[in-house]
This record gives C-alpha cells, structure tokens and sequence, in this order.
C-alpha cells in the first residue's frame, strides 16, 4: 500500500485497536474502534485475567503509537513485551522458526519447519481479516528504533543506575514537594535494594542518607555509589536535627551502613548495574538522531528488591526529565508497565508509588501517557487513578474482580462529575469473551465493547534470556565496537614501571587527583598516571540566535612523551560537572605514579601548552544550532541534534493536532447537512414506491464510513453516522435514482474527496522529512577564549602483574 492509499487514520493520530463489538450476535461490526492519540495524555489502565487477550491490546497500542512516531518506555515485568521486537514484514516461515515453541509444535504433530509455516499463514489470513497488510507491519519496523534492555544482566542492553543519585535538574529542586519525594524514593529504594529492615522514612540510615543527598543535590551536585560511601563515613555536616552526628549517628555504626553498601559495589553481581548506557530517559525515548524508540526493559530476572530498586529509579528519573520539558496538549510519549502488581497498591506505599501517583498527576500537562497494566485488580489504588482517562477492561476472574473494577470506575468517573450506571456497565462487562474488552474513555460519549485487531508482531510469549540474547547479539556487538575496553592501551606511560613517588612540578602548576568511581580488583595495584587538565571559558554571542552566554568545558589528555606536545586534539571537552569528582590529595599514600615527561617540569612548556590549548579551541569548539522557518523553531544553545529532532516532531504534531480539530469544526455540520440531503432525496424515491422506513433510507447513505470514524471518532456524529455502510464508491447503484438523488450523492462523494484531499496535504506538511532543517556553526572569538588554571591530574588506573591496565575514574 502506497503511502497515498494510507487510510485516513495512518495520517490523523488516530489508533486503529480494532472494532466494535455486538453483544447479542457474539459479532464484530464493520465500524473500526479508532483511538484519538491525544486521550491518552489523561493515561489509561487495562485490567484483565490470564487469557483476556491484554497483552495483546496493549502492544496493540504500542504498536499504533510507534507507528505514528509516538516513542514508549516499556517497563517489562513478566517478558512478554519482547514481542515487540519479533515483526516480520515478509511473513515468511523461516523468520517465525527462531521463535517457534518445539513442544507446541510437537503437540500439533508437526516438525518444527512446518509449525514455523503454519504461524505465518496464521498471522497473513489474520492480518487481512484485520484489513492491515505486510506492508503495515514494514511501516512499524522503520518507524522507531526498537531494543532490549536488560539492567543487572547481560542478555540484553545494559543501562548503568550510576546516574541514579545524580542531581535532579533545577526545576525539580525548585519545588520543594517533588524534591522531598524525590530524595525519600531514592533512599527507599536503596535501602529496599541493600535488604535492609530499617524503616525506609524514619530510620536513622534513611535520615543521614536523606540529608547527604539533600545536601549535595541543593548544590547541584551528584553522587555516585563510591561517592555516598565516602559521604556515609565521613558526612559535610555535624548535625542532625538538634543532636550532633555522633549521638544521633555514631562513626562506628556509620561503618557498618558504608560497609553495606560497599558490599553491594564490590560484589561480581553488581558489576552489570554498573555497565552499559547511562539511564538517560531522552536516549530511551529518541536515537541521538532524533528517530522515536522503543525501548523495552526487561527486569524478569531480578530479585524483588532489586525490581522494585529499578522501577522506582526509572520512575524518578522519569519524573525528573518531564520537568525540563515544556507544555504540550499533543502525545509526547508514553511510559507503560505491563504488570502493576506490588508497585501502587491501595495502603501500602512502597518507594515506587510516590513517583508514579506524580506522573499520573502532573505527566499530563507535559504530552506524557501513562499506560499501566494488571490482572489482578485488587492489588490497584483506584484513588490515585482517579486522573486516569481511559479504562480498557477485559474478562475477569472472579465476580469479586469485578465488583472492584466498577467501585474503582465509579470513583474514577465520580471525581470527574461524569454520571455513572453501575448496571449498565456490569451488564457489558459480564461474559466478555477472549479479546473483547469494554473501553471507558471520559473523552467520549460512553462506554463501547470492541474485539481487539490482529497484532502486526508475533506474539510468542515471554521471552527467555536465551531469545533476548539472540534478538540483542547484533546490536550488543555493534555498541561494543564503539565503546572503548577496559584495557587502556592509550594510556600514558602503559608499560613503563609505576614510580614510587610523584614527581615536582613547577610552581603555581595545579595538582589534582581523579577519583576511583570502581573498587580496585583483586590481585591489581593502585597506580595514578598524569593528564594534561584545564577549564575553559568560552563566550557565544549572535543575537539572531538569542545567543549571548559563557560556556565552562574542561579539557583532558595524557600526557605524551617529550616534545610530542599534547594532543588537544583528542579531547573531549565535556562541561566540568560531567568530568568527574577530583581531590587534592590522593586516596592511597602508598600508591604508584606514572612516569612524568621532562618536558612536564619545565614552567616554559606550560606556557606553549596554555596556548597550543587556545588555538585548537578557537579552531574546534563551536555551539551548532538547528533552525526551521516552518514551524518557526531554534535549537537552544547546546541541545542535541536528536533532542531538536524530537522537539521539531513534536511540534508538528501540535500542529497537526490543532489541523485536526479545525478539520473537524469545518466539516462536522458540512457533512451533516449533505447526509440530511441524501437521506431526504432517497426518502422521496422510495416513498413513491413504498412505506418509507429508516432502515432503508440508510442504505442510500453508502460511503465515508471509515474516513468519517478516523476524524470524528465516536463523538458528536450523530447516532445516524455509525449505520453507514462499508460499500465502495464503484457499487454505489445511481442507474435507478432520480437527478436530486444522483446530484445529492455527489455532492456527498464531493465533500469526501474534498476532506480527503485536506487530510493528505496536512500529512505532507506535518512529515518530518518534508522540513527543512538549517544547521547553523558558531564559534567563539579567540579573544572570548579563557583557559583557567591548566594543571596536573592524576588519573586513577589499577595495574596487574601481567601488565594489563583498566581505568577506575
């Protein structure tokens, strides 16, 4: 299908779930259930037993925001969302047989080749039955970036939690009430993670942790793991409350809390939260390239504590990023979790239930769904759902389950000053059937039952380590060939044997030593090898930009053999908050130095060195801005290529929301005056025939069903608009009709290819690939350039006997 033969709905943000459902013929309608995007800005729920057909609506979903570039963060608890990632648009049986269950295969008494054929003649006749094609299933794969990540072990991406304890931004710390739940779920979660028994609020361990992590993150400061230990034995504060540290907290039992955490560090388990990509909710959301994502992150295999550890950091961070974002009424993104179950519950408040109740309060206000998942309904605070908007609800289990799911919609609908008929809604939630499911959505004009589409990718089932491993292998090899090894061949002096001591350096040359972020492993020596260290201070200035700022970035390389010079050109100039923590003394007296060129003791190459680092700064450092005429929007200094993209994404689609809805006022009353003159012209043809019935004035209304139902929906059309039928233009039987029938028909055609014309220039402007991006480069003057304080740092490296190196900063 060519991408003008789109169905109007591809093109207007709508979601195609699947259709509606006729409880007295056990039937499916023609009319498709199609789901304004935007509704789910007011966050939705799905509840539903073991065999409902759940998980497949909400990949579904999924399915249906990535393949209008609506990116998702799905938390994965039971594996069954891997299944995002097994499309196949050829359809062939030889991609289903990776995935093929033997047993099942067995049990149908076929091999295994066969049983693979078989599923894919199965997802081919289903697909058509949905009207969808192979090519649906391509628009999917090329519309977002979809991976797998595994935190705490290897099968999948990793995603390191250092990041866990960084600072939150400004706007969060600016608020005082998201900034005390931020540092309470942070300290919850570590505690639950150690094991520890201690009260995750009141407890003297919660307390000091509290307020070391209040104290630096006030400042702006982060603290990683090493970090919090240091902080735990040695605290920048001698009082807590009235009581000094030492009766409140004694050294000695201070020890123990360090020592803990220590453990947890140190132990070989721990190694993998400390490996793979920064939990960075942007980078989970778009590529650096800006191309929407679907990042599944599975935590099957974790341990309790240590999934309930990692939600509520995911959802701190969440928290955290949607604060530097700017309002919007369009979908931004989601975050959904596929089982909720021990995460919100209706007393209890483990540390994950605060920042999710903040996301279902405030995410809306920033174009952020959020879609939450169960199967057991007691085990959800209806109370803190009473912002959500949309309720998908399926086959329960018991009759008990129900009663709460009806207690919960009531107090849900109730809080939003909508009526609520209990009988109604129990009526159409008994004897639902697999894949039928009652849809409640406030922004609508009531309830509907609707069967749920065909799934575009192979639900297979959870996915086992063994399947996230060969779905992630080639992506895993690719991010290990960008990422350096923890074999430092580049480091200085490599196989020169360590100095007992550190040399002298000319006078005034600053000393710092870097700070060890990894214990050092066993068998290896502590050994600090010398870099080449600077501030810079660069001013930008361009007032078409908007632009005038001074910008701090340091500047970091080894130090070379003689008169090689240093090679600034391998800097990365990151900002200094981003370079890591350095002290004036270092952590070990006892340990080794790296050789020390001579050219490095003389005052005379510090001077050259000061100003080789000037010139290549003037020649590289610059800010590059994005800029678009239409939408009219700059890049902010500093912002990612890939963070403008999702911006510039966004943007057209408020855009294209806001054509949406002036679409809709233009052609609702245009449409309903020229079906009144249809049905009027048909009425007087048939009642010189016969006894004019509604029925049969209906049948002259034969086309504009399924573009009407993509912009209007199910509101506001008219109880007349659903009984149109599906038949194409080419049938519609003129030959008998009088002229005013015939002109009334077209003039109805006319208006549709009218509307259809509208839809399809709109999807041309609002496509990405369809603006023009201008890239804008600017640099510093050299006399805006400013090196502060070029100096001496001592990079920590542990050094094994056999020569190999590995960085520890």
């Amino acid at each position: 299908m060519t991408e003008a033969n789109l169905p109007a709905y591809e093109k207007l943000g709508a979601f195609y779930l699947g259709r509606t459902w006729d409880p007295e013929t056990t039937q499916t309608s023609d009319e498709p259930l199609l789901y304004d995007a935007r509704d789910l800005v007011t966050h939705a729920i799905c509840v539903g037993m073991t065999g409902s057909g759940k998980t497949g609506l909400c990949i579904d979903l999924l399915e249906e925001a990535a393949i209008d570039g609506i990116p998702s963060l799905v938390i994965d608890v039971k594996g069954d969302m891997g299944n995002l990632l097994l499309h196949f648009p050829e359809l062939r049986g030889e991609d289903f047989a990776p995935w093929t269950d033997p047993g099942e295969a067995q049990r149908a008494g076929r091999s295994l080749e066969e049983h693979a054929d078989f599923m894919a003649n199965i997802w081919r006749s289903g697909l058509a039955e949905w009207d969808q094609d192979p090519d649906r299933i391509k628009r999917l794969r090329d519309a977002a970036d979809f991976a797998i990540y595994t935190p705490g072990g290897d099968a999948g991406l990793g995603l390191t939690v250092l990041r866990s304890f960084a600072a939150p931004p400004e706007e969060l710390r600016a608020d005082r009430e998201l900034f005390g739940d931020r540092v309470q779920a942070s300290v919850a979660g570590l505690l639950a993670l150690l094991g520890s028994s201690a009260d995750p609020l009141q407890s003297r361990e919660a307390v000091l942790l509290s307020n070391l992590l209040t104290h630096h993150w006030q400042k702006g400061e982060g603290l990683d793991l090493a970090g919090l230990i240091h902080g735990v034995q040695s605290p920048p504060f001698d009082k807590l409350g009235v009581l000094d540290l030492e009766t409140f907290f004694p050294a000695k039992d201070r020890t123990q809390l360090a020592l803990s955490i220590n453990s947890l560090l140190a132990s070989p388990g721990f190694q993998s939260w400390l490996e793979g990509e920064p939990l960075d909710i942007s980078r989970l959301l778009w590529t650096p390239e800006g191309k929407p994502r679907v990042s599944v992150i599975s935590i099957a295999h974790l341990s309790d504590a240590e999934r309930m550890f990692f939600v509520t950091t995911l959802l701190n961070e969440m928290v955290s990023w949607m604060r530097t974002q700017s309002g919007t009424g369009s979908l931004r993104a989601l975050l959904y979790m596929d089982e909720i179950f021990g995460y919100f519950p209706p007393s209890a408040a483990p540390p994950s239930k605060k920042p999710m109740l903040t996301l279902l309060k405030q995410a809306r206000a920033f174009g952020i769904g959020v879609v939450l998942a169960t199967q057991n309904p007691v085990d959800l605070d209806y109370k803190g759902l009473s912002n959500t908007g949309t309720w998908f609800l399926g086959r329960l289990q018991t009759e008990r389950d129900k009663l709460r799911v009806l207690d919960g919609l009531e107090g849900a609908m109730s809080s939003g000053g909508q009526s609520f008929d209990r009988k109604q809604l129990d009526a159409m939630l008994s004897g639902l059937g697999k894949r039928v499911f009652l849809l409640h959505n406030v922004h609508e004009d009531g309830p509907v039952l609707f069967q749920t589409r065909f799934a575009l990718n192979y639900l297979r089932g959870p996915l086992d380590r063994g399947g996230i491993t060969r779905l992630m292998a080639e992506r895993k090899a690719a991010v290990a060939q960008t990422q350096p090894t923890s074999q430092t061949s580049a480091a200085p002096a490599a196989t020169a044997a360590p100095q007992a001591a550190r040399p002298a350096l000319p006078k005034g040359i600053p000393e710092l030593y870097g700070e060890a972020t990894r214990p050092l492993p066993d068998g290896a020596r502590l050994v600090y090898r010398p870099y080449l260290d600077a501030e810079i201070r660069l001013h930008f200035t361009r007032a078409s930009l908007s632009t005038d700022l001074w910008e701090s970035r340091r500047a970091r390389v080894p130090i070379l053999e003689e008169k090689n010079g240093p090679a600034w050109k391998e800097a990365a100039y990151p900002k200094p908050e981003d370079a890591g923590h350095a002290a004036k003394q270092p952590e070990d007296e006892e340990a080794g130095f790296g050789e020390l060129c001579g050219e490095a003791l003389s005052a005379k190459a510090w001077k050259s060195w000061n100003k080789s680092l000037i010139a290549e700064v003037y020649q590289t450092q610059a800010l590059t801005f994005w800029r678009t005429k239409k939408p009219k929007l700059v890049s902010t200094p500093g912002e990612a290529r890939g963070d403008f993209t999702a911006r510039l994404d966004l943007a057209l689609r408020e855009a294209r929301d806001a054509d949406i809805d002036k679409l809709k006022d233009r052609y609702r009353s245009k449409f309903r005056t020229a079906e009144d003159g249809v049905r009027r012209a048909g009425a007087k043809l048939e009642k010189e025939e016969e006894q004019l019935s509604q029925a049969k004035t209906d049948k002259w209304l034969t086309v504009g069903k399924s573009l009407l139902g993509s912009l209007f929906g199910r509101k506001g059309r008219g109880s007349s608009m659903s009984k149109i039928g599906r038949q194409s233009r080419e049938k519609i039987d003129v030959a008998a009709a009088k002229d005013e029938l015939e002109a009334r028909q077209r003039k109805f055609l006319d208006l549709e290819e009218e509307l259809q014309s509208e839809i399809d220039e709109l999807e041309v402007e609002w496509r990405l690939d369809n603006i023009d991006v201008e890239e804008i480069v600017l640099r510093p003057r050299k006399s805006d350039i400013a090196v502060n304080e070029l100096g001496l740092l001592w990079a920590p490296y542990a050094v094994f006997d056999d020569g190999r190196t590995q960085p520890l900063g």
